[in-house]
């Protein structure tokens, strides 16, 4: 017998913790950002023909990769910004 539609939903919403790279899986995000700032996401988005989702990863990521990269491991700072 096929799947309802609330069926089918509950199942995707249901793996989403688990896809993505690695099975990391992913999660949600919802929240409210200054028109500059969504206008220039949207920008950037169609500028790499990507969706907003995923600029949004990569410059978080960016940042995200190059913080680490200054951080040692064991100081009070790498604590602080890994959330020790």
């Amino acid at each position: 017998m096929a799947k309802t539609a609330a069926q089918r939903q509950a199942a995707y919403r249901a793996r989403r913790p688990f896809e993505g790279e690695n099975g990391n899986g992913q999660r949600r995000f919802q929240g409210w950002i200054a028109t500059r700032s969504a206008l220039a996401l949207e920008r950037l988005a169609r500028r790499y023909a990507v969706t907003r989702q995923t600029m949004m990863e990569r410059l978080i990521n960016a940042e995200d990769d190059r913080l680490m990269a200054q951080l040692s491991p064991d100081t009070p700072d790498w604590d602080t910004y890994v959330g020790k």
